[in-house]
Parts: C-alpha cells; structure tokens; sequence
C-alpha cells in the first residue's frame, strides 16, 4: 500500500513537472515555428464552420477520404461532369482548409470550365463572380500566406474580367464596376483626393459603434436616417445596411454625372416626389450642417464593407494608392494590382529558393496590371447606361511602371532561371507602346527620350548592337502600331483617342487645322483597317462580334475623345473654354452631340473647386444652339427602338404558340 502511494505521488509530482515544463518550453516552440514559417500561415482563423473541427477531429482518415474525392473529382473532370463537381470540391475544402490547391481548382473551375457552359452572359458573369469571391472571401481566410491563391485570383481578374477572350467580357466590365460603384461611388479626380479618399477609409474606426461613440457628427447623420428614412423602408430592412451605399452612389449620380439621369430627368422626378425614400436620402444628404458627419459615416461603412464582405484591407488599398497612382477601385486591374502586390507582401518570408519562380510570376502580373491602368486605367461609368464603362489613359502609371520595372529586374537579377532577364521583354513592349502613344498626342521630345531609352537598352546600346531602333521615329511608331494591332486590336483606340486628343488641344485649342486633319486622318484610316479585317463577320456563341464592336467604338472615337477632354481636370479650365468655342469650326454638330454629357462634369468640377462662386459653367460653356433638336431626336430613336424590341419580342412569343 505504501509502495502504491509513492508511485502515485511520483507520477503526479511528473505530471505537474511536465505540466510546469511545458509552460515554458511550447510558448517558445510557437514562437520558433511562427518564426521560421513552420505553421501553415501566420494567423489562425475564428469561428471556423463545425465541419472544420470535425475534420480535424477524426484525424489520419480524412486524408482517405480526401484522397478518395480528389481521385472522384478529377474523373468526372474528364468527363465534363462539371457540375457534379460542385459538392465534392466544396467538401473538400472544408476537409481540408489548409489545402491552397483545391481552392484554386474549385475557383477555377466556377470562372472558366462552368461559366462557359451557360447560355448567356449574365449566367456566365454569375460563375465567374462565384469563382472569385470563393478565393478571395473564403480560401485566402484560411490560407492568407499561400502565394499561389493570390497569383491565381489577380490573374483571373486580369485576364477573364479585363481580358477580351471571353466573349461576355464587356458585361464583366459593366457589372464590375457596377459592383464596386455602388459601395465606393464616384471617386475624386485628382490623385491627392483620391488618395485622401482612401486614407480616410484606412483611418476608420472598426466598427459602426465605436464611431456613433467618438464622432457626434457621424452620430447625428446616423440618429437622422433611423428616424427619419427608417419609416420609409420595408419594416424588416435596416437603413444603416450597405443597401445604404448603394443608394447614395445612385443619389451622387442622378444629380451628378449621369447623362442617362439628367436626360430622363431622375432629379425632376426626386424634386416632384417621385420616389419618397430617394427624396428623403436627398434632402438628408445635402444638409450643409451633416456633411462632416457623412464623411465620417460613409468612409466607416466603406472601410467594414472591405474588409468583411471582399476580405480586403483598406489599409494597403490606401498605401497602394499613395505609391503606385490614382488607382480608380472600378477597375479589375486595380484589383488584380492589389492581390498580386499584397500576395507578394505576405508570402514573401515564407518564400523557399526552389519556388521562386511563383514570386516572380506574381510580381510580373503587378507590372502587367499597371501597364494596363497606364493604357486605360480612367473609367468613366454611369449607372444607368447599359453600355461597358469607358475607358482612358492614365499617365501617372506610366513612371510607375518603369520604376517597378527597375525595381523588380534589381530584385531578381541573380535569382535562379535568369530571373531578371524574364522582365525585360515586358519592358521593351511596354515603351514600344508609350513611345507610339506619346508621338500621338504630339508629345514628340518625351516619345524621342523614350525611343532612346529603348535604343540604348535593347538597341546600339546592348551587347551585340542592334540596329533595330535607329530608324526614324515615325518609321518605327507606323510598323510597331499595325503589328500590336494584329495582335491586341483594343489597343488601335488608345492610339486613336491619344490622336484625337492632340488634335483637339493643338488643331483647334492653339488653330492649327492641318494637325486635327492630320489626326482624323489617322483615325479613319485605322478604322478602315479593321472595318475591312479577316475576323469582321465573325460573331461568337453568344452573338457578339468583337471586331464589329471594335468598329463601332472606333467610328465614335471623335465624341469619345471630346467628351473625355473637356471633363479632365488635369486641362486647364481657359484651354477648355477655348477649345469649345472654337471646335465647330471643324467639327460641326460635336457639340450639340455631347454637351449633355459634357455639362455635369464641368459643374461637379467648379462648383466643388476653388473657383466656385467665380466661373460660371453657362457662360464659360455655353449650351450650343439646337440642344432641343438633338433630344427629340435621341428621343424618338429611343422609342422607336423600343418599339422595334416589343414588337420582336412579341413576334417571338407568338411564334411559341403557333408550336
């Protein structure tokens, strides 16, 4: 018995030796495997669903049956059986959380192998959304160090969202943008505000509590919209939900820059009491006295809205911002610029020697992505027009780029593979381009630095010499331009805007007609060269046809051009003015043509700038004559299209009936 009692006692004093020990030495541990990236990531992840646990729970046999679905799944892959894929690859992943592979595979499977078996491209858009916001929302939860899913994500928002291999990608663009209007709205044009903006957003409190706690102003905005909009909206909806945002960025645009609101009159129709829980939303908006309030309200909501529903950090989209430009948040290739760069930040420690080539992948898509906001990265979008939102350079991007470039070639200049070298195709095409956009826009001195940086790098200044830069400037930019033609035929109407856009500001703000005929020239020619190309009559599965498209956006490549100079704040408001009163000197009617899309852009810019109360819009730009005209023309054209749609419409349900 006594014997008994010292094993007992020994054993114990074990037990709490081993107890006390382990207090001491696994903290340690912990911090020795976070510290050289032994753990899976670097954080953990709460409130996991049950099936999580349980699949931790019965340990070594969910690796069997993850082997058993993997082996299921990639047979019914083979056999199309798409579909059928579904639920095993979403159990999968909650077997298995940890796993980036089968995260990839199911987000890649939704976006491009089930997206292509619908019939139409909302359906298609509804897939290749699902396919994203699985990675982003839910996979980079689990794994937010895995290289590989950011890498993923920023090339499929890169190449199926803002590419054009898919046949559906302008309704991609639409409801993209469409998507993060509603929660952003329309941002600042300038790059100080946008970045302001955005920093505002960062600096949010985390939570709607917290700042209704330490903003009185935001807690009064906040106090109003439950008394006074609340009774308004259905009982169950909550008027502080993101339906909230939406709405606004509706309100900002029917009485901002929407020229399909200002022509169907929304603002007449919120003024008369047309939509009550509108009218409300615009009366409590635009009280002088709450606008601090707002601000702060809006940029906590925004900032919540980020990080709970897109798992994105308003924090580095705000650094971002500040760094690389006026990063315009409605474009897919600010997005993929985001996963790309932040998915370079959080790997990077966990990195090994032997994968580098992942970073460097994810790193070119960085450079890709800007090259592509340099090309086209200013949107101009308006909610109520059915067509993809329009598109227009953005030089900032364009030094960013090359010190990236600089950068990235510095970086990987002994990594295995001839890393570095990988870099410098890109950048040889990249001020191929710039080099042919600045000559357009009569930027002729930076087009000749540019062709001599590209000569002195991979020309008579590399080893061997090459002799390929030495011709004439012009020489080069005409074959280089038909040559990326063939290849990317979107580019020609970068080229043509960059033209027009020069011939506005010199052929006529400065009287030089030779130089507007010079670039219409130009722009017909380019438009002949694609309306007699091998691919016009082509039409896709789902009745597109791309070239056609491409056409037709060319054919109004003048208006564009137009429109988009006289709403960029970056040109002097005087040079402006000057070039308005004088354009239909050579271009008869472009005025009466755009000035109702004109108009609200120049009021929105004045009366929120220094020279409110100083300029006034209608005397700076007056309305040209014949404005009432050119509407009941749009009108009746709009209604006897319409016409024509019901009547085909209701040719078709009665042919129906006839079977």
């Amino acid at each position: 018995m006594q014997r008994d009692r010292v094993i007992q006692a020994v054993a114990g004093a074990v037990v709490v030796g081993g107890a006390a020990a382990s207090a001491v030495v696994v903290p340690n541990l912990v911090e020795d495997a976070q510290r050289h990236t032994l753990r899976y990531t670097d954080a953990s992840v709460e409130n996991a669903p049950p099936i999580v646990a349980l699949g931790t729970a019965i340990g070594a046999l969910r690796g069997l049956i993850v082997d058993w679905l993997w082996i299921k799944v990639n047979m019914m892959q083979d056999e199309g059986l798409y579909y059928d894929i579904l639920e095993d690859a979403r159990l999968i992943t909650k077997l298995q959380p940890r796993f980036a592979p089968v995260w990839t595979f199911h987000g890649h499977n939704m976006a491009y192998n089930l997206s292509v078996q619908t019939n139409t491209p909302q359906e298609r858009w509804e897939w290749v959304r699902k396919g994203i916001d699985l990675v982003r929302n839910e996979g980079l939860r689990y794994n937010p160090n895995e290289l590989l899913l950011y890498k993923d994500l920023a090339f499929w928002l890169d190449h199926k969202v803002e590419g054009v291999s898919d046949d559906a990608h302008p309704l991609y663009k639409r409801e993209f943008a469409k998507e993060w209007h509603d929660l952003l709205g329309e941002p600042p044009r300038s790059w100080d505000e946008r970045t302001a903006w955005m920093q505002a957003m960062a600096d949010a409190p985390t939570s709607l509590e917290v700042l209704v706690d330490i903003n009185p102003q935001a807690a009064e905005v906040v106090q109003k919209l439950r008394d006074e909009l609340g009774p308004l909206l259905p009982p169950e909806a909550d008027p502080l939900s993101p339906e909230l945002l939406r709405m606004l960025a509706m309100l900002d645009a029917i009485e901002g820059a929407s020229y399909t609101a200002r022509t169907l009159d929304l603002a007449g129709m919120l003024e008369s009491g047309g939509d009550l829980v509108m009218g409300k939303l615009s009366e409590l908006r635009n009280d002088e006295s709450l606008q601090a309030g707002w601000d702060a309200l809006l940029a906590q909501m925004r900032s919540q809205v980020l990080r709970d529903r897109y798992n994105m950090d308003p924090v580095l989209m705000a650094e971002y911002t500040r760094d690389l430009g006026p990063i315009d948040w409605r474009h897919p290739q600010a997005h993929a610029l985001y996963w790309a760069r932040t998915g370079g930040k959080k790997a990077e420690r966990r990195l090994r020697e032997e994968k580098i080539h992942h970073a460097i992948n994810t790193d070119r898509q960085q450079l890709h992505s800007l090259q592509d906001l340099a090309r086209g990265g200013r949107v101009m979008y308006d909610p109520f027009n059915p067509v993809p939102p329009g598109r227009f350079p953005e030089p900032d991007f364009i030094d960013t780029t090359q010190q990236m470039f600089d950068d990235l070639y510095l970086k990987y200049y002994d990594a295995r593979g001839m890393g570095g070298e990988t870099f410098l195709e890109f950048i040889k095409n990249f001020l191929g381009h710039n080099i042919r956009v600045a000559f357009r826009q009569g930027e002729i001195e930076r087009a000749q630095k540019l062709y001599e940086k590209l000569d002195d790098r991979f020309g008579r200044g590399a080893f061997p010499p090459n002799p390929m830069y030495s011709r004439p400037l012009e020489v080069f930019v005409r074959e280089i331009g038909r040559d990326e033609y063939d290849r990317q035929p979107y580019v020609a109407l970068s080229d043509v805007l960059g033209a027009l856009r020069y011939a506005f500001r010199i052929g006529i703000g400065q009287d030089r007609p030779e130089v507007f005929e010079e670039a219409l020239s130009f722009a017909n020619e380019v438009t002949e060269y694609f309306r007699t190309h091998d691919d016009m009559d082509f039409d896709s599965k789902l009745g597109t046809a791309r070239m056609r498209d491409l056409v037709g956006r060319l054919s109004q490549s003048v208006p564009m051009a137009f429109v988009q100079l006289m709403s960029d704040p970056t040109v002097p408001l005087e040079e402006r003015a000057t070039i308005w009163a004088q354009v239909d000197d050579l271009e008869p009617q472009l005025r009466v043509r755009t000035w109702d899309q004109i108009r609200p852009w120049l009021v929105a810019e004045i009366d929120n700038g220094p020279l409110a109360g100083k300029v006034n819009v209608d005397e700076a730009f007056p309305e040209p004559p014949g404005m009432e005209a050119w509407r009941a023309q749009l009108a009746a054209e709009a209604l006897r299209n319409q016409q024509q749609l019901d009547a085909g419409q209701g040719a078709g349900v009665e042919r129906t009936g006839d079977r």
